[in-house]
């Protein structure tokens, strides 16, 4: 896919959507964003992509709320007058024991980690085949990916990214006709979440057999490969450092 000139709306992004949005931008890529709460990490993002000479825009939505996904695609096409890339990033990710779990924490996880996915490349598909195709990238997780859940408290989210490989198939299967190529991520250790400790995090590091945390441009380089291919699509492909074989 030829990236200069084109648009992208990444969904949820802010340390690894950041760096994502940097790289798309150094190609040629004008990126919309959109946050729930996170308006800084946003507009810094977004400051980024301006900075290497394209154009951004940050729309703030509740992917939460089933309307949410169609305004968000159309605020992006009304402000760049296309859309070729979705990525999908918006995630809750909440410990919770299994027994405290309420029906209220089990849509929190599904409705923005499956659901708003679902919905995004719904209001999407027609935009980008109108362009003649496109490209989606869902996020999933190693765990999910990796066939067991392997940690307790984090059972909606599991599902949630269970879920998000089999919509990447269908969707894929669904959309080849009209050259939407679809695929997913499913990121190990890349960045260590806010308040890890020094134990914790060497904890992963001889978990991993490469013996680090990937960092966010590894991601980023998912997302090119997956960019630039034009053969690849109903894939899933683990970012982990080998964490799955361990």
């Amino acid at each position: 896919m030829n990236l200069n000139n084109t648009v992208a709306l990444i969904t949820g992004g802010k340390r690894i959507g950041q760096v994502v949005a940097r790289e798309l931008a150094a190609r040629g890529v004008d990126v919309a964003f959109s946050y729930a709460r996170s308006k800084a990490e946003a507009e810094a993002a977004a400051g980024i992509v301006r900075g290497a000479g394209r154009r951004a825009a940050v729309f703030q939505s509740d992917l939460s709320q089933p309307d949410a996904a169609a305004a968000l695609v159309q605020s992006t096409v009304d402000t760049f007058g296309r859309l070729d890339i979705l990525i999908n990033m918006a995630s809750v990710y909440v410990k919770k024991p299994f027994a405290d779990l309420t029906a209220a924490d089990w849509d929190a996880n599904i409705n923005v980690d499956l659901r708003a996915a679902f919905l995004c490349a719904h209001a999407a598909a027609p935009h980008l085949k109108a362009r003649g195709g496109g490209r989606i990238i869902n996020f999933s997780d190693w765990v999910a990916s990796s066939g067991r859940p392997r940690y307790t408290g984090y059972l909606p989210y599991y599902v949630a990214k269970t879920g998000i490989m089999a919509l990447t198939e269908a969707l894929a299967l669904e959309l080849a006709a009209d050259n939407i190529l679809v695929n997913a991520i499913a990121p190990g250790p890349i960045v260590a979440p806010p308040g890890t400790t020094g134990a914790e995090s060497k904890a992963v590091e001889e978990a991993t057999p490469l013996g680090r945390w990937g960092g966010e441009m590894e991601i980023a380089k998912g997302v090119l490969a997956l960019l630039d291919s034009d053969f690849i699509t109903g894939e899933t492909i683990r970012i982990d450092g080998g964490r799955h074989v361990k």
